[in-house]
C-alpha cells in the first residue's frame, strides 16, 4: 500500500500549535518570553475553535458526510480526531504552565490560591472581596423564573451546585468579568497575585448565603465565530451597517468548546452541556487557568529583569534609502525592498506622507485589510484627501476580527473626502498594494509598491514581512488595472508581470511548477523554492508532487498548515518542508521557480490555500531588480539553514528540530536583526 502524501489541514494546524507549545516548554528560551508561548497557544486554540471547529459543525449539519478533497475526511470525523489531538496537547499545556509557575516563584513572583496563605492573606483577601468585588457582582441562580443566562463567548463564570434547605439542588452562575473587576488581585507581600476568577470562586457561600454549596467550577465557553457574510448580505442594505449587525450576530452563534477549571458530577457536567446544546466531548477540564491574558501582566512586573527577555531588537534604518531625502526619487533611481521587522517601516510611512503633499501627485490608490489602532497609514491618506489628491481605498470589511476596527477606519476615511470601497462580493480582498499616480512635464510616473504584509505599524515590528518598491511602468500599469477592476466590483482577469488572484495566480504558479517538472525530465537542474504561512491547495499539492516525482528538487518554508508530507519514498523524497517558530511570526512570502537565467523570484500576499488562490483577491510581485533577487534568495537559503528555531517535517508527518551538536547555531530571526544592525553601523559611520 502506498503510503499517503496528503495531511488534513486541521490536524496540521494543531501540529503547529504544538510548535508554539514547545517554545513555552524550552528551556532555552527566556521566562517571561515562555510565559507568552503559553498564552499564545491558548489564544490560538481559542481562534481554532471559534473558526474552524465551528466551521466543521456547521457542516456536520448542513452537508453531512461530505468528504474533504486530501484525506478523505468528512466532518465528524475530523472533529473526533481534533478534540482527541487537543486533549494529549493540553496536557503537555497545563504541564508547561506549572513548570513556569515553579520558575516564577524561584524568581520571586508567585500565583497563589487559598491553599497557600497566610492567615494574614486570607484576612487581606476576604476584606477585599466583601469590598471591591460582593457589590458589583451579578448571580443568577437558574429556575423557572430565571432561564440559564447567555454566556459571553471566552469570558469566565463560576458555577455551583447549590442545595435548598429542603435537599432541592440548583445551578448557580457568576460572571467574573474582566471588564469588571482586576485581572490580578494583588496581595499585600510583594509580587503575590491571585486570579480574581479563584477569588470569587473561593467566596461564593458568601454570595449564595442561604444554600449549601455542593461543587464548584470555573468555565468557559468558546462560540462558533464562522459567519459567512456574502450569504447572508441582503443588496438592499448599506454594507458596512450590514457587517455592524454581523458583528453583533457572531457575539451570540453557538457554543463550540466549555472549559471547567474543576471536576465536577457528570450529570452537573450533562447538565450544562444541555444548556448549551453540547456534546460531552466538546468539554474540557483545565489545570491552568481558563485565560492565560494575565501572563502579560506578570511580564511587565518583570521589565527590570532584562535577562528573563529576549535581547530588545529595535527595527534599523534601512541602508536602501536616505531618510535625509524625499523618498520618491530614489525609488525612481532604483527598486527598494524592506524587510520588516529587521528594517524600519518609515520609508513607506514617509513616502506616502511625501505624497500627500507632493502637487504634482494625483492620486493614491490602496488596499486595506488589517490596520493598527492608531494608523499612520490613515493618517497620511486623510491628509493627502484634504490636500485635494484623489485618494481611493478598498478597505475589506471582512477582515475577521479586526472588522469593528475597519469600519470605523472606513468612517474616517470617508470623511475626510476619501473615496471608500468596501470589497467585492463573494471575496475578499487580501492584497497589499498601493499605487501612487505622479504626473509631470516628462509624463506619468508610478510608483508602485507591494508587500507581504498589513499596512500595521504595529504588526510590522513584530512580523516578518516585506515591501518591495518601484517605479517600474509595466508593474505600476498592471496595479492600476487591479484597482479599475476593484472599483468597478471586478477582478483583473489577465496579467503580464503581476500574478493576481482568482483569476491569474493559481494558474501561471501552475504553469511555473510544470516548466520545473519539464526541465527536470529534459535532464536539466530543476528547482522550485517557497516560503509561506500555509500550503492547502490541492491543485497546486498534486503538482508539486508530480514535480517531486520528476526529479525538481522542492524547498519549502511553511511556518503554519502544511497539507503535504515531504520524504515520502518515490514521491515527495525530493522535497524538504521546514517550520520555524521563533520570537517573530514568519509571515512573508516569496516563490522562487528555475536555476540560473531563467530563475523567477516573487514576493506575495498570499499562500497557497485555495481561499488565497481563488477566494481572494491577491497580488504576487516578480522581482526584477537583481540585487534585491539575490537578496531574497540568500534570506531564504538562510531560512532553510536555521537550526535554532526550525523543525523538519518528516515522512510520517512529525517535526523535530534541526539541530546537530556539530553544527554552528544558526537562528536566522536573530542572523537578519545583527545583520540590520551592522547596515545600520555601517550607514552611520
Amino acid at each position: 500500500m502506498k503510503q499517503d502524501v496528503y495531511m488534513n489541514r486541521e490536524l496540521s494546524w494543531l501540529k503547529f500549535n504544538e510548535r508554539v507549545l514547545e517554545e513555552a516548554e524550552n528551556e532555552q528560551v527566556p521566562l517571561a518570553e515562555r510565559l507568552s508561548f503559553e498564552a499564545i497557544y491558548q489564544s490560538n486554540l481559542d481562534e481554532f475553535f471559534m473558526v474552524r471547529v465551528g466551521s466543521l459543525l456547521d457542516q456536520m449539519i448542513l452537508s453531512g458526510d461530505v468528504r474533504e478533497n486530501k484525506t478523505n475526511m468528512t466532518p465528524k470525523e475530523q472533529i473526533h480526531q481534533i478534540l482527541k489531538a487537543v486533549r494529549k496537547l493540553n496536557v503537555r499545556k497545563d504541564a508547561a504552565y506549572e513548570t513556569l509557575m515553579e520558575k516564577l516563584e524561584e524568581i520571586g513572583v508567585s500565583m497563589v490560591d487559598f491553599h497557600r496563605l497566610s492567615i494574614e492573606e486570607s484576612a487581606y483577601l476576604e476584606v477585599f472581596f466583601d469590598s471591591e468585588i460582593l457589590p458589583l457582582l451579578s448571580p443568577t441562580i437558574v429556575g423557572k423564573r430565571q432561564p440559564f443566562p447567555f454566556l459571553k463567548n471566552r469570558e469566565i463564570y463560576a458555577v455551583c451546585v447549590l442545595q435548598t434547605k429542603s435537599g432541592k439542588e440548583k445551578l448557580g452562575i457568576v460572571p467574573c468579568s474582566k471588564e469588571v473587576f482586576p485581572e490580578l488581585v494583588e496581595l499585600p507581600s510583594k509580587n503575590r497575585f491571585m486570579l480574581v476568577e479563584e477569588l470569587i470562586l473561593h467566596f461564593l457561600p458568601k454570595v449564595f448565603s442561604g444554600y449549601k454549596i455542593l461543587s464548584k467550577s470555573l468555565m468557559r465557553i468558546t462560540r462558533n465565530a464562522d459567519i459567512d457574510a456574502d450569504v447572508l448580505y441582503d443588496e438592499d442594505l448599506d454594507y458596512r451597517e450590514f457587517m455592524v449587525e454581523l458583528i453583533k450576530k457572531r457575539k451570540k452563534l453557538a457554543p463550540v468548546r466549555l472549559e471547567l477549571s474543576r471536576d465536577m458530577d457528570d450529570t452537573i457536567v450533562k447538565t450544562l452541556c444541555n444548556y448549551l446544546d453540547l456534546d460531552t466531548r466538546q468539554v474540557f477540564r483545565s489545570f491552568a487557568p481558563l485565560d492565560l491574558s494575565f501572563v502579560f501582566q506578570i511580564q511587565d512586573r518583570l521589565r527590570t529583569r532584562p535577562e528573563l527577555f529576549f535581547e530588545k531588537r529595535i527595527p534599523q534604518p534601512s541602508p536602501e534609502f536616505d531618510l535625509e531625502k524625499p523618498i520618491l526619487p530614489q525609488i525612481k533611481e532604483k527598486d527598494k525592498l524592506l524587510s520588516y521587522p529587521f528594517e524600519s517601516m518609515k520609508p513607506f510611512l514617509r513616502m506616502l506622507h511625501e505624497a500627500a503633499n507632493d502637487k504634482s501627485v494625483i492620486a493614491i490608490k490602496m488596499t486595506l485589510y488589517r490596520l493598527s489602532r492608531q494608523s499612520k497609514v490613515v493618517e497620511a491618506l486623510i491628509e493627502a484627501a484634504e490636500n485635494g489628491k484623489e485618494v481611493f481605498v478598498m478597505i475589506e470589511l471582512k477582515a475577521r476580527f479586526d472588522e469593528e476596527n475597519n469600519i470605523e477606519w472606513s468612517r474616517r476615511l470617508e470623511e475626510a473626502g476619501c473615496r471608500v470601497v468596501y470589497g467585492l462580493d463573494g471575496y475578499k480582498v487580501h492584497s497589499k498594494l498601493c499605487l501612487i499616480t505622479r504626473k509631470t512635464e516628462a509624463g506619468v510616473e508610478y510608483y508602485t509598491q507591494i508587500g507581504t504584509g498589513n499596512y500595521n505599524e504595529k504588526t510590522s515590528r513584530l512580523y516578518t514581512d516585506l515591501s518591495y518598491m518601484t517605479s517600474r511602468v509595466e508593474i505600476g500599469l498592471e496595479a492600476a488595472d487591479v484597482f479599475q477592476a476593484l472599483d468597478k466590483g471586478e477582478t483583473v482577469k489577465e496579467t503580464r508581470h503581476l500574478l493576481v488572484a482568482p483569476n491569474c495566480l493559481q494558474n501561471k504558479v501552475l504553469t511555473m511548477i510544470e516548466e520545473e517538472i519539464h526541465h527536470a525530465k529534459a535532464g536539466e537542474e530543476a528547482y522550485i523554492g517557497l516560503k509561506m504561512n500555509s500550503l492547502t491547495d490541492k491543485k497546486i499539492i498534486d503538482k508539486l508532487i508530480r514535480a517531486s516525482e520528476a526529479g525538481v528538487k522542492i524547498d519549502m518554508v511553511i511556518r503554519g498548515i502544511n497539507c503535504l508530507i515531504p520524504q515520502v519514498p518515490g514521491r515527495t523524497d525530493n522535497i524538504r518542508v521546514i517550520s520555524i517558530v521563533g520570537r517573530f511570526l514568519e509571515h512573508s512570502r516569496i516563490y522562487i521557480f528555475g536555476y540560473g537565467a531563467r530563475k523567477k523570484i516573487y514576493i506575495a500576499s498570499a499562500d497557497f490555500m485555495t481561499r488565497n488562490t481563488v477566494r481572494r483577491v491577491e497580488v504576487a510581485t516578480p522581482i526584477y531588480d537583481q540585487e534585491i533577487a539575490q537578496r531574497l534568495e540568500e534570506m531564504f537559503i538562510t531560512m532553510l539553514s536555521d537550526n535554532q528555531k526550525a523543525r523538519e517535517e518528516d515522512g510520517e508527518g512529525k517535526y523535530h528540530l534541526v539541530y546537530r551538536q556539530e553544527d554552528t547555531p544558526l537562528n536566522s530571526q536573530e542572523f537578519f536583526y545583527e545583520d540590520a544592525y551592522q547596515a545600520s553601523y555601517d550607514l552611520e559611520n
